[in-house]
């Protein structure tokens, strides 16, 4: 990418978190469906399951050219908070 100032950086920036911002609320939307196949709160936390979606990211972030480390970082944090939010719902349902 070729940018001739900070202005243009930022607006590139700025349209790529709207994106990223629509796909994490699509990604939000599976995760609360997913809370009603879940039988209990462990399955919720499929701490398998969340290991396997780190080692896949890593080797996108690796293939893409971004370190390995930073998306695993986005993740775990994005995971953490998804798994959250599934434990809220799949409360909700089973109540």
């Amino acid at each position: 990418m070729e940018f001739s100032s900070i202005e243009e950086v930022r607006s590139c920036i700025d349209q790529l978190d709207s994106e990223l911002v629509k796909l994490i609320a699509r990604r939000g939307e599976c995760v609360k469906a997913a809370a009603r196949f879940k039988k209990d709160q462990d399955a919720v936390r499929a701490p398998e399951r969340v290991q396997k979606v780190i080692d896949k990211v890593r080797r996108d972030a690796a293939q893409a050219g971004l370190p390995e480390i930073i998306i695993e970082k986005v993740y775990r944090t994005m995971i953490g908070a998804f798994i959250d939010y599934e434990l809220e719902q799949h409360q909700d349902l089973n109540q």
